[in-house]
């Protein structure tokens, strides 16, 4: 499961990550939590490839990382692999990256990412290899750098308030998405609700979101892939909740291709609150 930005929208920008719980009354509520899962992909009913996710949510800091590689009948014509990490600090109930890694080996290609965040901005960031020039290009600004999130951290989806997380809110919003190479927006709304059931963890009720794909800058306009992508009106992504969060990640990702239905699956998906941290004791005399 790549972590590349065309590619990995088709499979919903692969993994996410956490949030913090905020209360009705404007204040912030301690929350923390941990989410173990793993996933299938399958390309027309055949599974193409396997990964693995990692959470964890603390009072103050978050970290996550996923990693997949190709499988089954995809390993006769090519093999890869991918991991991606990020780590970061709550601010304000909201995760504010602080550095994401991500590297992406096939056969015949190597990809590496590095992003290091200051204040919801890019502060500095390396591609290898490097973008090639294209006069078509649309060329990538600081401005195209500031207010965004990694492709891990872009597929958090924090609901506020302190009800339900289960409600066509959680689908209600544009994430802005910054992946080394490209500036693109996931632009999420409501369809309806689902019953899912996993083989180990989760089961209960999932949020499912239409998502669509708006490319800002470093990419070409013209390119298939890309323009494929921006006509597509049949994508989903369902979403579950977190234990001990107000965290809705991706429970199932899925997007049609020319040769039959691309789905990212959850096979097992447990999640746990986690116990706070203790606090120190102030003794009086």
């Amino acid at each position: 499961m790549t972590l590349s930005p065309v590619r990995s929208v088709g499979l919903i920008g692969g993994f996410a990550l956490l949030a913090l719980l905020g209360d009705a009354g404007g204040g912030l509520a301690r929350a923390q939590g941990k989410l173990d899962a793993s996933y299938v992909v399958t390309l027309s009913g055949l599974p193409i490839g396997r990964g693995v996710w990692a959470i964890d949510v603390q009072d103050d800091q978050f970290g996550a990382s996923a990693s997949g590689a190709t499988s089954g009948l995809l390993r006769v014509f090519a093999s890869g692999q991918g991991s991606s990490v990020v780590r970061g600090v709550m601010s304000g109930g909201q995760p504010s990256p602080s550095s994401y890694a991500s590297s992406i080996v096939t056969d015949k290609h190597t990809d590496d990412v590095r992003i290091q965040f200051s204040g919801g901005s890019v502060r500095e960031y390396s591609a290898d290899p490097p973008t090639l020039p294209s006069p078509d290009r649309v060329p990538l600004t600081d401005a195209h750098r500031k207010g965004v999130l990694d492709p891990l951290t872009a597929t958090l989806i924090r609901v506020a308030g302190s009800g339900d997380t289960l409600v066509p809110e959680a689908c209600q919003r544009t994430i802005p998405v910054f992946d080394g190479r490209m500036r693109y927006d996931l632009q999420l709304a409501f369809k309806r609700l689902e019953r899912v059931r996993s083989e180990k963890g989760y089961q209960g009720t999932v949020v499912v979101c239409s998502i669509y794909f708006m490319p800002i800058a470093g990419h070409v306009p013209e390119r298939s892939a890309i323009k494929y992508l921006v006509e597509q009106r049949d994508m989903e992504i369902w979403l579950a909740p977190i234990a001990g969060t107000r965290l809705m990640v991706p429970y199932r990702a899925s997007i049609p291709t020319p040769i039959g239905l691309g789905v990212l699956q959850a096979l097992q998906f447990v999640s746990v609150p986690s116990a706070p941290r203790p606090t120190a004791t102030v003794r009086t005399q």
